[in-house]
Parts: structure tokens; C-alpha cells; sequence
């Protein structure tokens, strides 16, 4: 029988890469709510959203047979609670909780795998004696306790820096954390991880070295692991140009690790019937391995590169877990021996003036087959003033590339970027 799968924040591109998934009977994919509202809105309210999601779904004439998140808070957290009320297969809502919050996270982390966690501690950023409470050398982060990718997470050198850091969190840490504190409502937060509710912030040792990716699934008390990413970072250090797929830069040994560590950290916070991927930084020179993070869903940054080099998008998995079934994930199927998610990034402000037309994409993509280009920018639009960009860089575009190996890959990479012109006028 053909189920319905349910998928909040579902874009064109995504509707793509799941229908590459097959299961017994067929699937109708439906989408929950809008990108806008889930991702991109300047503000939100939780309570609401979900208020919204549960009408769609109660106005669905059909069966409601799963419902899989991709996308960070607040997809990742209405998901389990929208699973659980029409009895479906979800993660509890306290244990997704545990890893979003990343004070509560690192707090756990520290019970469960504390050979891999940097030093941290928590500070209320309207303290304006912060900085007397926070136990670490310069240089550390700072960080929200809940924000998307890297946004409001500063590298500073010394008092002034902190400063000027916690100025921006103070002015642009609502957007969040507001909502992400309805959400903690539902659960008893402990007490030594509510310091400023969802304003808390975290200050972090720096660590160094190769970053990876492992992304997998709990099920039934089952453990897998479906593929391991690279995650390159740029020549600034701060942010990521490059997601590599399969992984090559790190030992088997250390992904080995990796794995390992992430089965006993979600063991121990009670995960289970969820999806989930998790980042670790491996320094070479030392052979230390840190947790970066764990996430509570699937990437879609990943799913068009498993559909290039396995054939599928790892939606199939996701399905499987949202519909209790078995996951299944091919493996080495796709047309492309690897692939990558690259940037095409700016590093000064400007306003758009010029970006890549139809035609132009469409010539890059005759050039290199099955290439996904998304123009991230419009003319127009001044880059300091656009929602979702971490701190260091804008990103203009991202770039979905396969290739027969790595040397390939990068090589295609460099043509991409001389092939997409965007211009700009400087702004002071």
C-alpha cells in the first residue's frame, strides 16, 4: 500500500533527491508547512508553527504514515512531537532536546564520552561580567546555546573581541532562542544546564585539525552508520568550502572512533527511532579526537551527494525509521565514484548587482553532467543584511558536484567558480 511520508520544509530540490527512494508499495510525498516559514523567516513562534503543522496534517484526506525531518530547529524538534501524538514511529522529545541544547549536549557528552569534549562552560550573555565567570584561556568561542549553522559563533582574542561578540548575540539571539525556549517547556531541563533559558551561551575550547562527518540511525535499539563526510574548511579556517563524500582524509581507524563514540554518547541520552549525524574534528599531530556536535535528523546538505555515488538520497533511510521499517541505504551505486557540496562565498559586503542567469547554469550543467547549482543571492540585496550567514563569510552559492575522483572534483570546482560572474557595488 502507497504511504504517505510527510516532509516540513520540503524545497524543489529535495523533492527531487527523494524521488530516487523506493519502497514496497510506493510512496506519495507531501510537504508540511513552507521553507519560509521553517527556515528562513526573520522570526517565529514555535507554539504556532506547530499549531499550523497539526491543522495541514489533520486536514490530509489519507493516512498519515511518517514524518522525517532535515532541516535544524525548529523542524528537528516538531517533528518528534507531531510523531508521537498520531503514535508514529519518533525519537522522545527530551532525548532530541539533549543534543539541540548544546550546554545540555556537552553536559551529557561529558558523562558519556569525556575523552572527546573540549573544555566549555556556560555564560548568561546580558551578564555584563560575563567574561569574570568564564574559566578560559584566550582564544575560545562563543556560541548560543542553540543558533544555525555557525551563525553567532565568534572566535575571540581577548576582552574586547568578547565584547563585541556578545553585543551581537545580545541584539540578534532572540530569533532563536525565544522559540527554542517554548520548545524546553515541554521537558525538565535540568538544573545546572538553564542558566539564561534559550539565551544561554557557551564559551569553548578551540580545537584543531580534520573535521568529519559520520551520518546513520538508531532503530529499534539498532545502531548504523550510512556514510562518512569531510568537512573542508576554507583558507580563513572558519567556515566550510567543501562536504566530501565518501570520506578520505581521516584513518579508518579514526572513523572507526568516531562511529563508536557516537553510538555511546546517543545510548546514553536515550535516542532511538531517529536519524542523526554527527561532526568530530581529528588532530593529526596529536591523535586527539574531539565531538564537535551531534544532530538529530538526516542532512539534506548530504542527500544529493549519496544519490551521486550510492543512488539513492538518505531519505530512504529516513523513511524507513519514520515508517518502523528496517533501514536500507544501497551502497556504491550512483554514477559518480565521489561527489561534494561546495561554497561559492564572498568575504566583504556588498550589494548584489549581478548574478548568474539560466542560461549561464544551464551550460555549466551541459559541461558537467548532473551538476545542482542554487543561487543563494539576489541582485539587490546587500549580503550583510541577509538572514542565515555565519559570521566570517556570505555564501552566493552552493554547488552540488560529481566526479570520477577527487583530483576531478576539485577541478570542477574551480571551472564552477569561473563560471558563475556575480558582481557587486562596495558598500563602506
Amino acid at each position: 500500500m502507497t504511504k504517505n511520508v510527510f516532509v516540513p520544509g520540503l524545497t524543489e530540490l529535495q523533492r527531487a533527491d527523494i524521488s530516487t527512494v523506493e519502497i514496497p508499495g510506493g510512496l506519495r510525498l507531501h510537504g508540511l508547512l513552507d521553507y519560509d516559514s521553517l527556515v528562513k523567516a526573520e522570526e517565529f513562534d514555535f507554539d504556532e508553527l506547530l499549531d499550523r503543522a497539526r491543522t495541514e496534517l489533520d486536514a490530509f484526506d489519507g493516512s498519515v504514515d511518517a514524518i522525517i525531518a532535515h532541516w535544524d530547529f525548529p523542524t528537528s524538534v516538531i517533528v518528534p512531537i507531531l510523531a508521537a501524538e498520531r503514535g508514529l514511529p519518533a525519537p522522545s522529545l527530551e532525548s532530541v532536546l539533549r543534543s539541540e541544547h548544546k550546554l545540555w549536549s556537552r553536559v551529557l557528552q561529558r558523562e558519556s564520552v569525556p575523552e572527546c569534549v573540549p573544555n566549555f562552560c556556560a555564560f548568561d550573555p546580558f551578564d555584563p561580567n560575563a567574561l569574570d565567570s568564564i574559566d578560559l584561556d584566550f582564544p575560545f568561542w562563543v556560541k548560543p546555546v542553540k543558533a544555525h549553522s555557525s551563525q553567532l559563533g565568534f572566535e575571540v582574542h581577548d576582552p574586547e573581541e568578547f565584547a563585541a561578540a556578545t553585543e551581537t548575540i545580545r541584539a540578534e539571539i532572540g530569533r532563536i532562542a525565544d522559540p527554542f525556549d517554548q520548545a524546553l517547556a515541554r521537558v525538565t531541563v535540568p538544573e545546572d544546564v538553564r542558566v539564561a533559558g534559550g539565551r544561554t551561551c557557551l564559551a569553548e575550547q578551540i580545537v584543531t585539525g580534520t573535521q568529519a562527518a559520520p551520518e546513520g540511525s538508531m532503530a529499534g535499539g539498532e545502531y548504523r552508520v550510512h556514510g562518512v563526510f569531510d568537512m573542508r574548511k576554507d583558507a580563513t579556517g572558519h567556515s566550510f568550502a567543501h562536504l566530501d563524500y565518501p570520506a578520505r582524509t581521516v584513518p579508518e581507524s579514526v572513523r572507526d572512533t568516531m562511529i563508536e563514540v557516537t553510538e555511546r554518547y546517543l545510548r546514553h541520552v536515550g535516542y532511538d527511532n531517529g536519524c542523526f549525524n554527527s561532526e568530530f574534528m581529528w588532530d593529526a599531530d596529536t591523535g586527539k579526537l574531539w565531538l564537535i556536535e551531534v544532530n538529530t535528523r538526516i542532512s539534506q546538505s548530504h542527500s544529493d551527494l549519496f544519490v551521486k555515488v550510492d543512488g539513492t538520497s538518505n531519505h530512504a533511510v529516513a523513511i524507513d525509521v519514520a515508517l518502523g521499517r528496517t533501514p536500507e541505504m544501497p551502497h556504491r551505486k550512483g554514477r559518480f565514484a565521489v561527489a561534494a557540496q561546495c561554497m561559492v562565498p564572498r568575504y566583504e559586503d556588498g550589494v548584489v548587482t549581478r548574478v548568474p542567469d539560466e542560461s549561464q547554469i544551464e551550460a555549466l550543467r551541459r559541461r558537467f553532467p548532473d551538476t545542482v547549482v542554487t543561487i543563494d543571492v539576489a541582485a539587490g540585496e546587500r549580503l550583510s543584511e541577509l538572514p542565515n550567514q555565519d559570521p566570517y563569510r556570505y555564501k552566493l552559492a552552493t554547488l552540488y558536484l560529481g566526479a570520477a575522483d577527487h583530483d576531478e572534483l576539485e577541478q570542477r570546482y574551480q571551472d564552477c567558480l569561473e563560471a558563475l560572474p556575480f558582481e557587486f557595488e562596495e558598500v563602506d
